[in-house]
Formats: C-alpha cells, structure tokens, sequence
C-alpha cells in the first residue's frame, strides 16, 4: 500500500483517528483493518466504487454502526464505538448525499431544526426573526440564490443540497462530512462550495470528501483514502493526487479510456424542437435537433431550463407553444404516455423519486413500462417479467443476487442499469438523459457512458443533460448550452472547451 506521511505531524491537532477498525456482517466483511485520521485544517479525500466500504466507514464515525473490532480516537479520548449523541457532540456533522429536508418547512426552519431559538413566555414559540438572523450568514457563505423563508418544496435539487449544507455548518462541526455535495452541482456552484471548503480548511475544520467526481477530489483534498473489497489499497500525498493513479487504485486495473471517442452523426434527425415555450419560461422558445446515432450534451447552469425542457419533452409538462417532431412527423405529446407511445423515454435526474419503486423488485421496475410484455391472454405472466428482468440483467451486468430483490438495495450504478432496462427492453428512438452518472462510481459510469456509446451506434439519438464539465465533454457528439430557457449557442467537438461552455452559459456571444 502507498502510504503518506506529513512532514511534521505535530503541526495540527488530530481530530479524530480509527485504527484496524474491522466491520463483519454475516457472510461478508465490510471493513477489515481500516485506519483514518483527520488533522484540524486537513481535507481528506475519500474514494472507492460503490460497495468499497465508504458508507460503513461513515456510519460507524457518525455512531450509526457498531464495529466489530478496532479503536476510535475523537478528541483524545479513545473508545471502541460511538453512539450517534457521542458524534455530535464531538463536532461531527455529516452532509449525506440522500436529502433529508422537511418540503413543507422554510429554508431556515429546516437548517436550525431541533435548534429552533424560542421566545419568552408560557406558550415558548419559535422566534421567527431569530430564526432568520441564524440561518442568514450560512447563506450568504454558500452563496445561495434563495432566502431563508423560502419553502424547500420550491428549491430545485441543487439548491437543496445548499441547504443541507448550510445545516450541517450551523452544528459549527471540527469535523464536517461531506458525502457526494456536489453530485448535483453546476460548475459554478461546485467552484463555490469547494471555496467554502477551503474557508472552512483554513478556520481548522477537519472535512471528509467523498466524491466519485475525481477532479474535484484533486483540486480540494490534502491527501486521499482509496477503499477497494473494505481495505484501504492506496494513502496518497498531494504530490500523487492524479486521476488516473486515484482510478487504477479504485478499480485495481488500469483504465484506459473512460469516455469512447464518438463517431460522426450519420443519420436523419430524429428529435426536433422547433420554437418550443415551456411553462418554465414563456417568454423564450428552444429550437435544437438530435439525429440518429447522435449524442447530444445539454449543459448549462441549474435554472437555465434543462430539465423542465426535459420535463416538457416527455409530456410530464405540457408545451406553450412550438413543434415537436419525433422521425421527421409532428406529434402531440401531453402527457408521458404519449411520449413512450413514440419511443422517446426519459431518464431522470433523480433515479430515487422519479425513476425507480424502490419498494418493487428490479424485475417489477424492469417490466413496469412495458406490461404487454408481460402479460399473456389479458394475465399477467410472473414466468415472462422473471426471463425479462434476468435478460436484461445479464445484458447491462446489473450486479444483484436476484430479480426478485427490492431495487433499494441496488448501488446507484445498478439503480440506474434498471432505469435504463426498463426502457431498453422497448426500443427506444429516442433517450433523454438527466445527470446520467450522477452519484454513480467512476467504475460505473464507464459502463453508462459505453452503453450509451453502444446505443447511439444502434441509431438511438441521445439528449444527454449534464452539469459534469469533464462529462458533457468528453461524451458528447455536440453541446447545446442553455441560458435562461433558451439555446444561447451550440458547439461542435473543435471548440469544446470549459470556457466556450461557460461563457454560453451567462448568455456571453461566442468570438
């Protein structure tokens, strides 16, 4: 194992450290002989595919997980677990990646919940004004475009995962966990938040940063855990922080080529939006195109429009005005039905809410679409939903046990390989992708872009919508940027760059 030392160590306080910390369950060893420490002003990276063993790390730091054998060191004092109060009360606060706000709660009242300041009196009141005056400063230090008595139910995804944010910092943590914060973060927000880390960094906060996103690992982290089966394989010192040296610690082989060098569009266009007026912006019509064989990036910061043009599209919205043509034919499409008549399908940005039952098994999401598959003289055939959930299993290396198992249980990876067997297992003409490998490990999302590469080969026409620079780039044919719910340009592959894109994105006109 490579390992990495500071110079003197004795220079910052350590926080917190695990040693030979060991996690059996039965029939599986989660964790075996993890050691992890964190120094006050140090940010760590922690990374691994889904299933390395970050979560159970994580749980038994928070005091959610008993280990079985090893030691806790959290301010000085050693112990062989923590209990949940013992973490908070030690400076520990988490941000998970999975959201856990009150949509009917204020912004404020969400971020200082359980704390709320009261006033005086019998009837001992939540004070609205000090409530506000907490939760303000937290705000203005994320950089947030929302007050502090805006509802959550009115926050989009990424203006969410602010908030969460903001809770977490309102704990004043030694020690802040943050478990994939950028997962649904444009470029500019994730800029923001990595310069509130290292404000944080340089006041001697301690932070964990787990992120599948390998890029922003390198530009935060002072040095880097990999997990690989439970074990810790690699410690990297900043000098050795490079993507490919963190990607072949991951997966233990070396990664050649993450993103397929795309072919040139040869078929006619498949999907045309001519003048299109979503409810989302009235006053502003899109027009673009997606040809056959075609993937198309969609970028743009969160508020441009790109996932209620998406919402739109797929009849879950109903269009104002302008045309949609699917095969060259205009087509009504008001509702979803509509659209999978047509073969356009949708993947959404949140798999969990919108794209999965995670109660249901991955043969019943699988198939959930497509009952006529399914179904024999008006019956419904268990036997048929079982061969076309095991097809589609082999076919896209859905990593379960079993059909039958409840899509919760699933990586986001496998999650996101049932999402698309669901609409693979009907031909699609046309596949719309929203954040496709958000929250997914770098293994997976090799697999993802591959098999959209493969679908695109076959002649689907792909809209993919992505705020991962390095992503819409690298897997894109083309890249139509919104701004302010309208297309401010489009560039073809010889003037991809991060700056092009950006610049479209704030409604700059392109030299």
């Amino acid at each position: 194992m490579m390992q990495w030392r500071p110079q003197n160590p004795s220079i910052a306080e350590t926080l917190f450290s695990l040693s030979r910390v060991t996690k059996h369950y039965p029939g599986v060893t989660a964790l075996r002989d993890v050691d992890l420490s964190v120094s006050a002003g140090e940010v760590v990276g922690l990374i691994g595919e889904n299933g390395a063993g970050k979560s159970t790390l994580m749980n038994i730091l928070g005091g959610v997980t008993v280990p079985s054998s090893g030691t806790i060191h959290l301010n000085g004092e050693e112990r062989p677990n923590l209990t949940v109060p013992d973490a908070i009360k030690g400076g520990i606060a988490f941000v998970h990646q999975e959201l856990n706000l009150f949509e009917n709660l204020s912004v404020a009242a969400n971020i200082m919940i359980g704390r709320e300041p009261l006033v005086g009196g019998p009837l001992r009141l939540v004070d609205r004004k000090r409530l506000r005056e907490l939760a303000e400063p937290l705000l203005v230090q994320l950089g947030a475009d929302f007050g502090t008595d805006t509802l959550v139910a009115e926050l989009t995804l990424a203006q969410r995962q602010l908030v969460e944010i903001a809770k977490a910092l309102s704990l004043n943590a030694r020690i802040l966990i943050l478990d994939e914060p950028t997962s649904s973060l444009t470029v500019t927000e994730t800029d923001r938040l990595l310069r509130v880390v290292a404000r944080l960094k340089a006041n001697g906060v301690g932070v964990i940063f787990i992120s599948h996103r390998l890029g922003e690992v390198k530009r935060c982290a002072d040095r880097v855990i990999v997990l690989r089966d439970g074990r810790v394989v690699a410690e990297l010192g900043h000098e050795m922080i490079e993507q490919e040296i963190m990607i072949r610690h991951m997966i233990g082989r070396e990664l050649k080529m993450l993103y397929r060098p795309p072919a040139e569009p040869v078929g006619d266009k498949m999907l045309e939006l001519v003048g299109l007026r979503t409810a989302y912006r009235p006053d502003r019509s899109i027009s673009l195109d997606v040809r056959q064989g075609e993937i198309l990036g969609l970028a743009g910061l969160v508020g441009s429009g790109r996932t209620e043009l998406a919402r739109t599209v797929f009849g879950i919205e109903p269009p104002l005005a302008g045309e949609i043509r699917v095969g060259g034919e205009t087509v009504a499409i008001n509702k979803p039905a509509a659209a999978i008549a047509l073969g356009l399908y949708l993947v959404p940005e949140d798999r969990k809410r919108s794209g999965l039952l995670l109660d249901f098994s991955v043969a019943k999401n699988v198939s959930l679409a497509n009952l006529s598959a399914v179904v024999s003289r008006g019956l419904f055939d268990a036997a048929a939903e079982t061969r076309l959930a095991w097809k589609w299993k082999d076919r896209l290396a859905i990593r379960c046990s079993d059909t039958k198992v409840p899509a919760a249980s699933l990586s986001g990876g496998n999650q996101q390989k049932v999402v698309l067997a669901k609409w693979l297992s009907m031909t699609p003409r046309v596949l719309i992708f929203d954040e496709p490998t958000r929250g997914i490990d770098v293994g997976a999302k090799h697999e993802i872009y591959t098999l959209m590469r493969s679908l695109a080969d076959s002649g689907t026409a792909i809209l993919m919508i992505s705020s991962d620079m390095e992503e819409v780039i690298g897997v894109s044919d083309c890249i139509a940027v919104m701004h302010e719910g309208a297309i401010s340009g489009t560039l073809t592959r010889d003037c991809f760059s991060e700056e092009n894109i950006l610049s479209l994105a704030v409604g700059r006109v392109l030299n």
